[in-house]
């Protein structure tokens, strides 16, 4: 897939830290570098937007607004009900595995403190139903408003990021290629500074610095979950990845890697997989179509049949 062209490509690369991680933006197109700059100012705003809606870590966002609301009908913005009707939807389709109410759960394990800043959330409501799900949860699609019966904290931390990713490529849908890099959840689009698909590496998950294989691959996302990238601050063997139907953090995997057409699916789909555990998940994204790549407990490379792996590295 080489791109000939009578005229250079700029290439621009800018990084930033937003979503609890740092997100890097790589652009090539035929613009001048200042126009490509402005242009991924207005994909960070996109990010940004989705991370003060979504977040569970700020008080003043519009879920945890929500969440302070229990037993009312709460008008919503387009974006946290959209989220909110992928993760009930996602929720359904793994009978509460991957489920959004589990928030508190999440702060009991430890997981109360924001991740780049290390501030502790005080956004919660003062009480929790032990058994709220998201079968709690109602949405009225003709005016875009939410209910929650009962008192619960709500994360979108398994779908939000996708979400974000996915808004920030919409505005860079004009360049000849670029690639989002979100703390390890990837979507790349068009070409690559040598005019090439993309080549994106997939993480050792016991030496998160080195890579067990690359993809290659064009207008995809390609999004991990895995067992290292977030632990607790009270124990390290604990992680965020939390299963309310064993009511216990998910094990049998080490991380699991997803690639769809859009990161708000990869994302999603990498976590409920995960959660699922090897033989589940492995099954879950083959009946879904989906590619992917699971790394055990032990090491083992399990992967559906439409994963591309090009190759492994020792």
């Amino acid at each position: 897939m080489k791109h000939s062209s009578h005229y250079a490509l700029s290439h621009v690369t800018e990084s930033f830290l937003l979503m609890g991680t740092t997100v890097t933006f790589q652009v090539v197109g035929h613009k001048p570098i200042h126009d490509i700059q402005k242009s991924i100012q207005r994909a960070l705003t996109a990010m940004t937007a989705v991370e003060q809606i979504c977040s569970r870590f700020d008080e003043s966002s519009a879920l945890n607004q929500l969440c302070q609301q229990p037993g009312k009908k709460v008008a919503v913005s387009p974006i946290l009900f959209h989220v909110l009707r992928m993760s009930c939807e996602l929720a359904s389709i793994t009978n509460g595995v991957f489920d959004p109410t589990v928030g508190s759960q999440l702060e009991q394990l430890g997981f109360n403190q924001h991740y780049l800043t290390g501030q502790i959330v005080h956004a919660h409501p003062q009480s929790y139903d032990e058994g709220a799900s998201y079968r709690d949860i109602t949405l009225f699609e003709d005016d875009l408003s939410v209910c929650l019966n009962k008192p619960m904290q709500l994360d979108l931390g398994g779908i939000a990021k996708g979400l974000a990713i996915d808004l920030a490529a919409k505005e860079l849908a004009e360049y000849e290629g670029f690639a989002i890099n979100a703390g390890g959840d990837i979507y790349v689009f068009g070409i690559d500074p040598q005019g090439d698909a993309w080549t994106i590496g997939i993480e050792n998950p016991l030496s998160p610095h080195a890579l067990i294989g690359t993809v290659q691959v064009t207008n995809m996302a390609i999004c991990t979950s895995g067992s290292y990238k977030r632990k607790s601050p009270r124990n390290p063997l604990v992680h965020h990845l939390y299963n309310p139907l064993t009511a216990q953090v998910a094990t049998g995997l080490l991380s699991c890697t997803v690639m769809a057409p859009l990161a708000v699916v990869a994302d999603s789909h990498a976590t409920a997989a995960f959660l699922l555990g090897p033989q589940d998940g492995l099954t879950f994204l083959t009946d879904m179509g989906f590619a992917g790549l699971f790394i055990t407990e032990h090491m083992e490379r399990l992967l559906t049949p439409l994963m591309p792996i090009k190759e492994y590295l020792p």
